[in-house]
Order: structure tokens, then C-alpha cells, then sequence
């Protein structure tokens, strides 16, 4: 089994690369996060790669990082969810997007990824929320998909606390108390301003 490539990059177009490794062309497909961090044709590249091999098929899906790699096998992991697919959401998300999605359970954030419906987005999150072992049971009173998506900020500087080690509880508490106590200063306020204000009140 191919687990990584690295030799010279003769071909790219979104989705699809072809790297040559000592003469032999291998064909590798690519979420588009991985496509736009790619080297000019040409160039020394190096992929983390995971061989699909099916009874009709052998494929091979290619990353630039293995965050990329260990989120598409999660993803394939998922009932219903195929290595097309996975690279889809990959190419509409970064893993760490979707760690964040998968906290907050943000359905609608997922359901904007073209061919996700409501019914996949809700197995994904569920079986991600399980499989990447995130404890949503004290989720933030906030409605995520509806707040989390007009506030970018708030989702990143809950993210942030979550990633230092505050509870999900907590975490949603001091930000918005963070959020009414900078609301003087400015009507949006920044991921740093939200940041430094959740942490002053949690300290």
C-alpha cells in the first residue's frame, strides 16, 4: 500500500496531480487545499497518500499535510460518504474548519458544500462528533448555524478557548459576556478584541 509519494510534480489541475517517482507517473487525486499550496510543474513535491483499492478500482488520494490525510479517512469513515465526497467537503473546508463545525454541530455550515443535504450533514456531524472523540453534550447556548455563521469570530475565539482547555460551558459564558462588554466599542467586534476580553473575564 502507497502511504507517500515525493519526486517531481509533471502534472496539476484541480483534483488531479501526476508526480514522477524515479520514471513511473502515478495520477493522485487532491482536495483543492492541497492543490493550491502545490510547487510549479517541475518542482520536487511530496504528498501523504492514502491507496483506495476497490474490486473495480485502485486509486490514489493525495494531501499536503496529514491533517488532511487523517480528516479524509475519517470522512470516508462515515456511512455514506465516499472518497469523491470526502475530498468535496475537504476542498470546501479545512480539517480544522471542520473540527470547528463538528464542535458546534453547525449543520447549515457543512449543507453550503456543494452535494451535502441536510440528512448527510447531520451523519457527518454525528459520526465525526463519535469518531474524533469531541464532547458536544454542553453545547453553547448560542445556535450555531445561525450565529456561528454570522460571526466567524465567535466560532474561531470559541474554538480558540476550547483548544486551551475550557469547557464548552464555560467557553460560551465568557464570550458572551465578552461580546455585550465590547459592544460599546464596536457593533462586530475582532477575533483578538473577543479573544482578550474572554480571557480577562475567565482569569
Amino acid at each position: 500500500m502507497i502511504a507517500s509519494l515525493e519526486g517531481r510534480l509533471r502534472h496539476k489541475a484541480p483534483h488531479h496531480v501526476i508526480v514522477d517517482v524515479h520514471g513511473v507517473g502515478y495520477s493522485v487525486h487532491v482536495p483543492l487545499s492541497t492543490f493550491y499550496g502545490l510547487p510549479e510543474v517541475g518542482s520536487p513535491v511530496s504528498l501523504h497518500v492514502h491507496t483506495y483499492v476497490r474490486e473495480d478500482a485502485l486509486q490514489l488520494f493525495g494531501f499536503g499535510t496529514l491533517a488532511e490525510k487523517e480528516m479524509f479517512l475519517h470522512l470516508i469513515a462515515v456511512n455514506g460518504v465516499g472518497p469523491k465526497m470526502a475530498l468535496t467537503i475537504l476542498s470546501g473546508i479545512d480539517p480544522d474548519a471542520l473540527h470547528r463545525v463538528v464542535v458546534l454541530q453547525d449543520r447549515q455550515r457543512l449543507q453550503k458544500i456543494p452535494g451535502i443535504g441536510k440528512k448527510t450533514a447531520e451523519r457527518i456531524l454525528l459520526e465525526l462528533k463519535d469518531r474524533l472523540r469531541i464532547a458536544v453534550s454542553e453545547p453553547p447556548p448560542m445556535t450555531p448555524s445561525a450565529e456561528a455563521d454570522e460571526d466567524e469570530n465567535y466560532a474561531d475565539a470559541y474554538s480558540a478557548l476550547l483548544n486551551l482547555g475550557y469547557r464548552p460551558a464555560e467557553a460560551s459564558k465568557a464570550l458572551q459576556k465578552a461580546r455585550a462588554s465590547v459592544a460599546s466599542i464596536t457593533e462586530k467586534p475582532s477575533l483578538e478584541q473577543l479573544l482578550r476580553e474572554a480571557l480577562r473575564i475567565l482569569a
